[in-house]
């Protein structure tokens, strides 16, 4: 895997809505219901007769700048230096949940049965062996990728400003998208 940030592409363009991306994520990280570390939102709008509808597989961000670090008081995230992904330690969570309150973009999720916080760690076990991310490799449309921000941002047509996901000057995400025309509406 490449040094510098690693960074999510997801092309929205191709997404059908499938959620095989999420069930991908569930089944390895023994999801709980209602615990979502990858989830499909669909986006709609419009008027008759030009709608649309949109979907995006997101999960956590690992942003340049992780609003979910700066407000854990037991020091459970880390950022990694090397390729900067945003690692959960629920082993140091105390379950107080300050993390869901900042993060922007409602990746870190609260698993009741278990009391701590539940994220996407970009399967970094399986990065470190030279693996992709579930995710990505369950994708049947191959929508989503994983690669270096530096290079996943410079693919024409990619964006971080997509309609309905939080501006990215809050915490710089470390994702890009590939979108309809639709979503480049971000009023």
């Amino acid at each position: 895997m490449p040094v510098g940030q690693i960074a999510f592409l997801v092309d929205t363009t191709r997404c059908i809505n499938c959620k095989t991306c999420e069930v991908a994520c569930k089944d390895v990280n023994e999801g709980v219901v209602g615990v979502r570390i990858r989830q499909v939102r669909t986006f709609e709008g419009g008027e008759f007769p030009r709608v649309f509808a949109y979907a995006i597989s997101m999960s956590c961000n690992h942003c340049e700048d992780p609003a979910c670090v700066a407000a854990c008081p037991a020091g459970a995230y880390t950022k990694r230096a090397g390729d900067g992904i945003v690692v959960h330690d629920p082993e140091r969570c105390i379950g107080c949940r300050y993390c869901t309150w900042v993060c922007p973009y409602g990746a870190p999720q609260y698993d009741a049965t278990a009391g701590r916080i539940r994220k996407c760690n970009l399967c970094v076990e399986e990065l470190d062996r030279g693996r992709l991310p579930v995710c990505v490799t369950a994708c049947p449309m191959r929508v989503i990728e994983v690669g270096r921000l530096a290079d996943l941002e410079t693919r024409p047509g990619a964006t971080m400003l997509i309609r309905g996901v939080p501006s990215p000057d809050l915490t710089k995400p470390a994702c890009v998208y590939l979108i309809r025309s639709e979503a480049t509406d971000v009023r």
